[in-house]
């Protein structure tokens, strides 16, 4: 970073994260205005809420801000995430995918539709609480910016901002990128910031205190499937809907004898195909493509044969190679991408990311199975599943419990 006095646009949620990033912007004797964007559906869930959940992190942000005199700002983006974020995300559930709302509330919304908000003010970067770093080269606007891994690799933020592109990337700072999460808060007891003691907030960006299968229920609704076993085809029970399970579900099932895990979905058809053979049937799941691809310097690597890639939020990486390909439109590259070892929970419509060393260089989303490369589900199975009548099926079968405690 320039050692001359910058202007920083801060984006400030309430939580300790981001409150760090601004202390420590602040006390390198940087310009900053603060803003916080408040894209919660209030109007939408207010009968699951007894108060405004923007509120409290709200009031965290002032109170941040005012400890140290930085101007604070609330910007209004809820028909932006509409429209550019959950519409998608909704559009990807229906048709029996499972997106990533954080990729696209970074890439959409914090560093799209608040770039544009805020074009016409002067501001030299933009600055949040992620834990990346951005190296800018010193010339700046000729070269390109690279984004790396964080110190704290548990932490690390780059898969969620992996599909960014160089004009977005070339605006922004991570000043928590050189910094442990343990050292954050211990930053945040030395600054003495009023929400040093609060907890992480977790999962979807845009849901805060709303669970997830109820955002689900709201918007797509529920329709009662039924329950297959992948491998006999054995009627095992129903389901609201395919769009409630993600392929490796484990959770939510239901189902005695367990553990069972969803294998494969029949979206037409509404049927989810379920097995306890999930982690031993050889699924040929190293080799798989990769869409909409986007990368970080608006070309692909020329070196193809030795990348790393993250194909989940996590520290674990794979050793991979990829081929690039004209996808079914004849336009838009596709990635085949090979790993050394199976991965047992790859989903359709969730980003795969891929890193050179420590930088990562783009990233873009897992497409359907094919060749086979799903799970094997009988042909009984795929039958039952296309039956207008499922009712002919009766009651579901009882699973028997063999002596060693497992089902059979």
């Amino acid at each position: 970073m320039p050692d001359k006095q910058l202007r920083i646009a801060v984006l400030l949620s309430g939580g300790v994260d981001s409150s760090v990033a601004l202390r420590l912007l602040h006390a390198a004797g940087h310009s900053c205005t603060a803003f916080y964007l408040k894209i919660w559906f209030q109007e939408d869930f207010e009968n699951f809420w007894s108060e405004c959940p923007w509120e409290e992190d709200l009031k965290h942000a002032k109170a941040v801000c005012e400890q140290v005199n930085v101007p604070l700002e609330v910007v209004h983006l809820t028909d932006e995430y509409w429209t550019n974020v959950v519409s998608y995300i909704i559009k990807e559930y229906r048709s029996g995918r499972t997106p990533n709302p954080d990729v696209l509330c970074n890439t959409r919304i914090k560093f799209g539709a608040f770039m544009d908000a805020i074009s016409s003010m002067e501001y030299d970067f933009i600055a949040s609480g992620h834990y990346a770093k951005v190296v800018h080269s010193s010339n700046h606007i000729d070269n390109a910016s690279e984004l790396k891994l964080s110190e704290d690799m548990v932490k690390d933020q780059t898969y969620f901002l992996s599909h960014l592109s160089q004009a977005q990337l070339k605006r922004l700072i991570f000043p928590l990128g050189c910094i442990s999460k343990d050292e954050v808060r211990k930053l945040a007891a030395r600054f003495d910031l009023p929400n040093k003691d609060r907890k992480d907030s977790q999962g979807i960006c845009f849901l805060g205190k709303i669970k997830f299968s109820e955002f689900v229920a709201r918007h797509i609704g529920e329709m009662e499937g039924v329950i297959l076993e992948a491998e006999t085809g054995d009627f095992l029970g129903n389901h609201r809907g395919f769009w409630f399970y993600t392929i490796g579900q484990r959770q939510g099932l239901r189902l005695p004898g367990g553990p069972w895990y969803v294998v494969e979905k029949d979206t037409k058809y509404n049927a989810v195909f379920v097995s306890r053979n999930y982690f031993t049937v050889d699924k040929r799941r190293r080799l798989f493509r990769v869409g909409s691809l986007k990368w970080l310097t608006g070309a692909p690597p020329t070196e193809i044969s030795q990348l790393r890639c993250k194909v989940r939020h996590g520290p674990g990486f794979y050793n991979c190679s990829l081929s690039l390909e004209l996808g079914e439109n004849g336009q838009e590259d596709v990635a085949v991408v090979q790993l050394p070892e199976d991965d047992q929970g790859l989903a359709a419509g969730q980003f795969t990311a891929f890193y050179q060393d420590r930088t990562c260089i783009g990233s873009g989303v897992i497409l359907e199975s094919w060749n086979d490369q799903g799970f094997p589900v009988c042909q009984k199975a795929l039958e039952i599943a296309r039956m207008e009548d499922k009712s002919k099926l009766g009651k579901p079968v009882k699973i028997k419990v063999k002596p060693d405690g497992t089902a059979g």
